[in-house]
């Protein structure tokens, strides 16, 4: 998945306007504007479409963190430059204030059970020896079980 299809599906799951996305950035302390925005969601076959950084990624799921579980004292931490599907993972495990439970149950949903181990292997160092990479399809199922949650209408 790029960057552009994550923050893609975020902002549908979450129907969050244009201008509200304004205001996640600002929390992480990250000014972006709103023509920024519309860019990184355009198709990526249109004129107007911007690619999306890691960097920008990043302060966009640190902003997500601020937005929903209210933003911490002291400095924001600075987005990452490099960004895999482990760490976009466990940024919206926290901004849902998901335990492992919640977790496991939204993959059910999704008609993709895991044990707590499984789970437990993705969110570990990437030295350990039981990490585990999230791949692509792993955090589209994430997504789209938390959309169901969410807006359980969709179907995808």
């Amino acid at each position: 998945m790029t960057n552009n299809d994550i923050f893609r599906r975020i902002r549908y799951t979450f129907d969050l306007k244009d201008n509200t996305i304004v205001d996640i950035f600002a929390l992480a302390e990250v000014p972006v504007t709103q023509s920024q925005v519309t860019a990184w969601l355009k198709k990526d076959e249109d004129d107007a479409f911007v690619t999306m950084k890691n960097r920008e990624l990043a302060a966009f799921l640190n902003g997500f963190i601020s937005f929903k579980r209210g933003k911490r004292e002291g400095p924001q931490p600075a987005p990452e430059s490099q960004l895999n599907n482990n760490m976009v993972f466990q940024k919206l495990r926290i901004a849902l204030n998901m335990k492992a439970d919640d977790v496991l149950e939204v993959f059910e949903q999704v008609g993709l059970p895991l044990s707590h181990h499984e789970l437990s292997a993705f969110f570990r160092k990437p030295s350990h020896k039981n990490y585990r990479e999230c791949k692509d399809q792993m955090l589209r199922n994430f997504l789209m079980g938390v959309q169901l949650q969410l807006r359980p209408n969709d179907k995808g």
